[in-house]
């Protein structure tokens, strides 16, 4: 049984994505990255509203931001979060995942944290 710690760590994170539109984001993100203006463009949002839920994702560790000339860009921080994204969305729109998706290959997500805990065994 994984320890209470990594729990609370799970639950925080499942919090941070009740929010629709930050389940949207990182459901975008986890296709590649973005900037905070194609996002909005893509979940209907207003440029602050999407700026707001992607400062909690990054505090969240969920996502983390790049420079890119005079943009920022967004993209997802854990591999195994946006394959478990994947597989929720996929499994409620009872769409088949595209095998090129990487959801079903959890090996890419060994250095992540999430991937981490998943090989010790504090995961399940």
């Amino acid at each position: 049984m994984p320890g209470p710690e990594v729990m609370d760590a799970a639950a925080a994170a499942f919090g941070m994505l009740a929010s629709p539109t930050r389940l949207q984001i990182v459901w975008i993100l986890a296709a590649g990255e973005c900037d905070v203006t194609g996002l909005a463009e893509q979940v209907g949002g207003t440029l602050p509203a999407v700026s707001q839920h992607l400062a909690k994702l990054r505090l969240a560790g969920l996502v983390r931001s790049r420079r890119e000339g005079r943009r920022q860009v967004y993209l997802v921080d854990d591999p195994y979060l946006a394959a478990v994204v994947r597989i929720m969305v996929s499994q409620l729109s009872a769409q088949d995942l595209p095998e090129d998706s990487g959801a079903a290959d959890l090996s890419a997500v060994g250095g992540s944290r999430l991937g981490r805990g998943l090989a010790r065994g504090r995961i399940v």
